[in-house]
């Protein structure tokens, strides 16, 4: 039971914190994600200040990374939006391997201090004894031992609820970076021809002077 006691405060401590996360995250995710994306379509440089506003959020750092390079490709962009999703997301299943690892031997466990007990109790019984008022209390004995394996039950059955909660919360913010890093990647490609020529301006050339006006006056000597 002392082992199961540590496994159930470890997993109540895992499940609390991921709570706390979770609450606090959805609560201002869209609210980011919407601001973003709207200050994307107006002017980029306001857009990478609300996102470096937001790092604290997954959301915030998720959006922010593609944002701080200068001009990159369209690829550029999009392989950047990736890495950090992969980042963003490995970083929210903190607490799972805990999680699993209750799961997995609080049952072992109780079902260890049931068989402990059984020994116990069937060990002090003597063959002459069978039948007789000797053996009322190894029926109490074996209660008291099923008792821990009650009791590894209760802690994997609340444990595994709440992973699966966490594991949909999950689930769900995989979809909602793809969506917003789809959509703000779309927004860079539209303006890329812009943010190209910013990047690489004209260079003077022959076919530049060729007007009707100057078609006639030779260019300085490139030398």
């Amino acid at each position: 039971m002392w082992p199961l006691l540590a496994l159930s405060i470890l997993s109540l401590s895992v499940i609390l914190e991921r709570l706390w996360f979770w609450t606090r995250m959805l609560s201002k995710e869209q609210e980011i994600v919407e601001r973003v994306i709207e200050a994307a379509r107006r002017d980029w440089g306001v857009a990478t200040e609300i996102a470096g506003l937001a790092r604290k959020q997954p959301i915030g750092r998720f959006l922010y990374a593609p944002l701080r390079l200068v001009n990159p490709e369209p690829e550029v962009f999009k392989l950047a939006l990736e890495a950090s999703a992969d980042e963003q997301l490995a970083s929210m299943r903190q607490g799972d391997k805990i999680l699993e690892a209750v799961i997995a031997l609080s049952p072992l466990l109780g079902l260890l201090g049931t068989v402990l007990g059984l020994i116990q109790s069937l060990g002090s019984i003597k063959l002459g004894d069978l039948g007789t008022s000797s053996t009322a209390g190894v029926t109490t004995g074996i209660g008291e031992s099923l008792i821990s394996t009650a009791a590894g039950l209760i802690v994997a059955i609340t444990t595994l609820i709440f992973y699966r909660v966490f594991q949909a919360f999950l689930f769900n913010q995989a979809k909602i970076f793809r969506q917003a890093g789809n959509e703000l990647e779309l927004l860079y490609r539209q303006d890329w021809p812009k943010i190209s020529l910013n990047r690489h301006p004209v260079k003077p050339s022959r076919d530049n002077f060729e007007t009707p006006e100057n078609k006639n006056l030779a260019l300085p000597n490139e030398d």
